[in-house]
């Protein structure tokens, strides 16, 4: 299986298998070199049409690897502006240009047999030396061959894949060649006439063995250059992906190879209410998946928002209230009569004017009787979305303030505590703030209730507050419970807070009721 077939490329550190590779090209155009100078020399001493073609071949592979090794120069340069996906398909367009060099070797071979069988026969002078030149023509192609297969799959190069199925092509074309001088050289000595056919026969067995190498490697890189996706690595990142808990659908992949690195750019659709927090960590989840089953793949993840199966009438006002990028909250419905009454807070910018408030908010309700059709009513109350930082400034403390509130605290038997008690005034406004200890298993629609009722019974005891907020916390979360309740004021001064609700004021006005 070639680099291009499999599912990914193992990578090694960047710089050592660069060296591998540029060392790897030019041993292989050292190699190829003297092999076709050898080779050469005596096809032209015996005249042999077969040994010509070998030295015709090994001469293109000269050419092949000179070509690898400048283009494996270029396709480790880092990607930059004019080439955002690197200069990888260097290596493609390399190997692809080698597969005409060897075509243009195969049409000479068969042209010179052909004219040496039907036109002029050549007779071989026999040598000794075309066989010992074969030999080391065969031992360097082996060690060549193995040494560039094993780099290419480590490092993904089709050059160095190009390179190698030359080198392999020279072990078979060499045999041949050698078979063809052996039968050349025997019709000679035994005077048998047909076999002087042997030699542009053999000849014709390299053109052979060439022509199905290069056949294969034009067949690949092709593929890459049309941007075919590598076998199978659709199908397997679409297993990999589409159970992933988040993922609505895959929408499409798409995959390419660019020289030793795979491509993948997917669309995934995710629930409309997702947030942005979770969507990466939803697209960091599918770009492992997408890893895992094509190793060192660059993966792009696209989301887009879609609509799930089951959406009730709150998810599809709320889903409206997202794609218009506004904050929707105390969201209600009622039946009334044969349709749905909808009661909703919406915030909007504290500087926008009424008029164009009120038309916003309009064209916002238009699009939920469109995404709601059962919905009759839509009841909208306008609020100004805070965008202005205003500097708070804690008062002197007000002891009947913070009575009145756990006075208040007694009259609803699920509040268990309450402490970090804060009052502040922004502005010409007076702000409250405390937490709230509630039972563990309270439902929070209750817990909702049990705060909006301590609000309303403190702004109607005290009407100056302007606003108010209660945190509510789990009994099991109290860290202020169980507290000893001596504490030392600012003074020195040790002040006893009982259980009924004494309280050991602090300038800060923030106390704990046990």
């Amino acid at each position: 299986m070639s680099p291009l077939d499999e599912p990914g490329v193992a990578t090694q550190p960047g710089h050592a298998i660069v060296r591998r590779k540029r060392g790897a090209a030019l041993m292989s155009m050292l190699a190829a070199c003297g092999m076709t100078a050898l080779k050469l020399i005596a096809g032209l001493l015996t005249g042999s049409l077969g040994m010509l073609s070998d030295a015709a071949h090994s001469g293109l592979d000269l050419l092949g690897t000179a070509l690898t090794f400048f283009s494996v120069r270029i396709s480790d340069k880092p990607a930059d502006e004019d080439h955002p996906y690197g200069h990888a398909r260097v290596e493609t367009l390399s190997a692809f240009t080698e597969t005409f060099l060897m075509g243009a070797s195969c049409v000479w071979i068969v042209v010179e047999a052909i004219i040496r069988i039907f036109v002029a026969p050549v007779t071989v002078r026999p040598s000794v030396w075309p066989f010992a030149v074969l030999a080391l023509s065969i031992a360097v192609d082996l060690s060549r061959s193995r040494a560039l297969k094993h780099v290419a799959a480590a490092s993904g190069s089709q050059a160095l894949e190009a390179d190698a199925l030359h080198f392999a092509s020279d072990i078979w074309s060499s045999v041949a060649v050698a078979v063809g001088l052996a039968a050349s050289y025997a019709g000679v000595h035994f005077g048998i006439g047909w076999l002087r056919f042997a030699d542009p026969v053999a000849a014709l067995a390299v053109s052979a063995v060439i022509l199905r190498f290069a056949w294969g490697l034009a067949r690949r890189t092709t593929f890459e250059l049309l941007d075919t996706a590598p076998a199978g690595a659709r199908q397997r990142i679409v297993r990999a992906v589409e159970h992933i808990e988040g993922v609505v659908e895959l929408e499409r992949v798409r995959v390419r190879r660019s020289g030793n690195r795979v491509f993948a750019d997917l669309r995934v659709a995710v629930p409309r209410f997702d947030t942005a927090e979770h969507i990466e960590v939803l697209v960091q989840r599918i770009t492992a998946a997408v890893k895992a089953v094509v190793p060192g793949a660059d993966v792009t993840v696209r989301t887009v928002p879609r609509q799930v199966l089951g959406e009730n009438i709150f998810d599809r006002i709320r889903g409206v209230a997202a794609l218009n990028n506004v904050t929707l909250h105390d969201l209600s419905v009622q039946q009334e009569g044969a349709g749905l009454r909808v009661e909703q807070h919406i915030e909007v910018a504290e500087s926008l004017p009424l008029v164009e408030a009120h038309r916003f908010v309009c064209e916002l309700e238009e699009q939920m009787y469109r995404a709601a059709p059962e919905v009759s009513n839509v009841l909208t109350h306008i609020e100004s979305e805070p965008a202005t930082i205003t500097a708070s400034a804690t008062i002197e403390q007000d002891r009947r303030l913070e009575e009145d509130l756990r006075v208040l605290a007694r009259t609803l038997p699920e509040i268990i505590d309450l402490h970090e008690v804060a009052v502040s005034r922004m502005g010409d406004r007076l702000h409250l703030s405390c937490h709230c200890t509630l039972p563990d298993t309270l439902p929070m629609h209750r817990v909702h209730d049990v705060i909006t009722a301590l609000e309303d019974r403190l702004k109607l005891e005290r009407p100056e507050i302007d606003s108010m907020l209660v945190h509510p916390e789990p009994q099991a979360d109290n860290r202020h419970e169980g507290r000893r309740c001596n504490r030392v004021s600012e003074n020195g001064m040790e002040e006893k807070n009982d259980r009924e609700g004494g309280v050991a004021a602090r300038s800060d006005l923030r106390s704990h009721i046990g």
